[in-house]
């Protein structure tokens, strides 16, 4: 039986591994932004109504009886979710400019139709600053 012998990588193949993770995180990044970003039903709050309403359940938490604690404990837990939510909307711009420069190049290697990106919620014009239109997988 023949020894395999040890093969060292090229620093192209290592470049090309690199590019790879850094497109596909670019990708995953921008997809998780956008699920986290969804629009959502009802009347949007205000960072500032948000403080005044987590103000308001510090003042009341302490002279609550246990099971109103409970409930002031998990509105304050749900609040502050929805503030790092609006947080997290600001950096959606920059997710964008990082998947518009990877996303043709991904989603060829990957074999990605345009339906299948639409699927996902990825918008159409960003789909078109990233040069994959209609007629072509990527």
């Amino acid at each position: 039986m023949p020894t395999r012998r040890k093969g060292t990588m090229t620093a192209e193949h290592k470049e090309a591994l690199a590019a790879g993770r850094a497109s596909g995180r670019a990708v995953r990044v921008y997809l998780e932004a956008l699920e986290a970003n969804k629009p959502r039903r009802g009347r949007r709050r205000s960072p500032e109504t948000i403080e005044r309403k987590l103000a308001e359940i510090d003042a009341r938490i302490g002279t609550a009886d246990p099971l109103q604690r409970l409930h002031l404990v998990q509105e304050r837990r749900d609040l502050e979710e929805h503030l790092a939510v609006q947080d997290s909307e600001s950096e959606l711009p920059t997710h964008e400019a990082e998947f518009v420069k990877v996303a043709a190049e991904y989603g060829e290697r990957k074999g990605i139709a345009y339906a299948t990106w639409r699927e996902a919620g990825v918008p159409s014009d960003v789909l078109t600053r990233s040069g994959i239109t209609r007629g072509r997988l990527a």
